[in-house]
C-alpha cells in the first residue's frame, strides 16, 4: 500500500503540471453548472432541500448518500457525453467519480449559503476534494494558507491559490489512477473482484469527502435554522 501510494505521488508530481489548471478547473465547472443528464449543483441540492422539506442538514445527508451511491456505480460516466475525452491520462470512471464528488461538495455550500460563482468558494470546494488530512498536511507545510472555510471567507481572492489547488487536486487524481490500476490487476486474477472494490473504495471516499466538507463549511446563512 505504501509503495503504491510513493508511486502515485512520483507520478502525480510529474503529470500534475501539464494540463493541472485547465483539467480541473473543467471538472470543477461542470461539476457545478450541470453537464448532460447531470443537472447544476444547486439545482440538485435544491431538491433535496423540497424533499426534506426545508431541512437544510438532512438535505446535506441526503446528498452525500444520493452520490456516494453515484460514485460506487461503475460506467456512469459513459452517460456523461464527451466530457471523459477532457481527461487525457486519467480513465473515465476517475473522471465521472471526481464529478460527483465536485458535485457533491458544491451542493453543500450551496446549501450552507456560500455563492458558487465567487472563485474563493470554489477555491474552498477543491479543498474539500483533497479530504481533511491532506488539507491538514498541505496547511502544515504552508503549501495552503489555510482550511476550506477560511479560504470561502478570505476577504480577497488569491489567484495564485489556484493554480496551487489544482496542482495538488490534480496530484491526488494521478494517486487514484495508480490505485484503480492496481485494483485492476487483482480484478483480473479474480473475476468481479476488482469492480467490487473499486466501487466501494469510491463510495466510501465520496462520504469522506461530503462528511468533511459538511463539517468544514459553516453555515453562512442570514436565516436562524
Amino acid at each position: 500500500m505504501g509503495v503504491r501510494r510513493n508511486v502515485a505521488v512520483i507520478a502525480g508530481a510529474k503529470l500534475a503540471p501539464a494540463f493541472a489548471s485547465n483539467y480541473v478547473r473543467t471538472i470543477l465547472d461542470h461539476a457545478i453548472d450541470g453537464l448532460g443528464p447531470l443537472n447544476s449543483a444547486a439545482a440538485s441540492a435544491d431538491t433535496k432541500l423540497v424533499d426534506h422539506k426545508g431541512d437544510v442538514e438532512e438535505a446535506i445527508r441526503g446528498l452525500v448518500r444520493l452520490h456516494s451511491s453515484l460514485a460506487g456505480v461503475q460506467g456512469f460516466v459513459t452517460n456523461l457525453g464527451g466530457f471523459s475525452t477532457v481527461a487525457v491520462s486519467i480513465p473515465a470512471n476517475v473522471v465521472g467519480v471526481t464529478l460527483v464528488q465536485c458535485r457533491l461538495v458544491a451542493g453543500i455550500a450551496h446549501l450552507r449559503g456560500y455563492d458558487l460563482e465567487d472563485p474563493r468558494v470554489r477555491n474552498a470546494i477543491l479543498a474539500c476534494m483533497l479530504g481533511e488530512d491532506a488539507v491538514k498536511a498541505l496547511v502544515k507545510g504552508r503549501r495552503l494558507p489555510s482550511s476550506p472555510m477560511a479560504l470561502a471567507t478570505s476577504p480577497v481572492h488569491d489567484p495564485v491559490l489556484d493554480e496551487t489547488l489544482s496542482r495538488e487536486v490534480t496530484s491526488e487524481l494521478v494517486g487514484r489512477t495508480a490505485g484503480r490500476r492496481a485494483v485492476t490487476l487483482i480484478g483480473r486474477r479474480v473475476p468481479l473482484l476488482g469492480g467490487a472494490v473499486g466501487a466501494s473504495s469510491d463510495a466510501y471516499a465520496t462520504w469522506q469527502i461530503g462528511k468533511f466538507a459538511a463539517e468544514e463549511l459553516r453555515d453562512r446563512r442570514l436565516s436562524p435554522r
